[in-house]
């Protein structure tokens, strides 16, 4: 009996020293399994030790301290994220990409600078440009964001008409809110670059969407009619220009040909007048044969009589000579 006392304190204390090792080295390979981490190819990794900022880290296979000394928080600064006002997009990865319901209707509710109302539904593409300052300058960084582009937006909307907004002026209202939000987001150093604000779904309130939609119709007709009489007016115009030209050109070229034909004949008759003064007998009587050349030939029936016959009436045979007349006529 006094021999068992002593092994058990024996394997207690045994057990004792065999529990504290095992305790060691379970601590020693957590703390070496938890000194390696990874950061993803699209983010960057933001070290904390001691809860205080320390540097961020490029992607890949890094060391830390173990054991709660060195913490890490992986940010995605390579990826786009985007916030959704008015409406949402389900299944969205970002959770503060939309608001419920009811918080869209009062984001696209908006009163423009002539005091109507305005149902406006945008978009901001942003990313993440400093990590340390989008985690510790601000808090919470993509709701600050989401505040402060729901001001912009109000603002420049405000500045505008109905008509503006609606129709003619989404463009300048996407740039100028831009500018806004990037100034704004470099002054409250949320560290966010601002890449794009876009407009999606522009309407009246429901009560009187349907005039506005008369309305648009209108324009768009009067645009429509616009465009068909500026095309008609540029095709006739060419036509009509062309067609004058092309006038002008055949008046100068007729023109011409009268001018060298006119001069030809003078040409032509200044030769024939230096001929007769030559000759004038026998120019004369050239120019009656070349005359009676091109003259007799077209008569049908001839009658040649000598310039002494008297009495010639009974020798023509007026009706034969009619009656041939007719035949060749026929």
């Amino acid at each position: 009996m006094n021999d068992v006392v002593p092994i058990r304190r024996r394997f207690a204390n045994s057990f004792r020293s065999g529990g504290i090792a095992g305790v060691v080295l379970l601590v020693a390979v957590v703390g070496v399994w938890s000194s390696f981490y990874t950061v993803a190819a699209e983010s960057e990794g933001v070290l904390l030790r001691f809860g205080r900022f320390l540097q961020t880290v490029p992607p890949g296979l890094h060391f830390k301290i173990p054991l709660g000394v060195d913490r890490v928080i992986v940010v995605p600064v390579r990826r786009q994220l985007k916030q959704e006002f008015g409406f949402g997009t389900i299944g969205a990865t970002n959770p503060l990409q939309y608001t419920d319901t009811g918080e869209q209707t009062l984001e696209k509710s908006m009163v423009t600078g002539d005091l109507n109302a305005a149902l406006v539904e945008w978009v901001v593409q942003y990313r993440i440009e400093r990590p340390d300052l989008y985690l510790f300058k601000v808090r919470n960084a993509d709701l600050t964001l989401r505040d402060a582009s729901e001001s912009v937006m109000r603002e420049v909307v405000g500045d505008r008409t109905v008509d503006e907004v609606i129709t003619i002026g989404r463009q300048e209202i996407e740039v100028e809110a831009l500018q806004k939000l990037q100034t704004l987001a470099a002054e409250y150093e949320m560290g966010i670059k601002i890449d794009q604000v876009q407009l999606k779904n522009v309407n009246p309130p429901v009560g009187v969407q349907a005039s506005f939609n008369e309305v648009n119709q209108s324009q768009q007709e009067r645009e429509r009619a616009i465009n068909v009489a500026n095309g008609e007016y540029n095709k006739a115009i060419p036509r009509a220009r062309g067609e004058a030209a092309q006038r002008i050109s055949a008046a100068e070229g007729y023109a011409k040909q009268r001018i060298n034909e006119a001069q030809g004949d003078i040409a032509a008759f200044n030769l024939l007048y230096a001929e007769y003064t030559k000759a004038p007998e026998v120019t004369r009587r050239r120019l009656y044969l070349e005359t009676m050349a091109e003259i007799l030939p077209q008569v049908r029936n001839k009658v040649v009589l000598d310039e002494a016959a008297s009495g010639v009436l009974p020798f023509l045979d007026l009706k034969g000579t009619g009656a041939a007349r007719r035949n060749g006529n026929e």
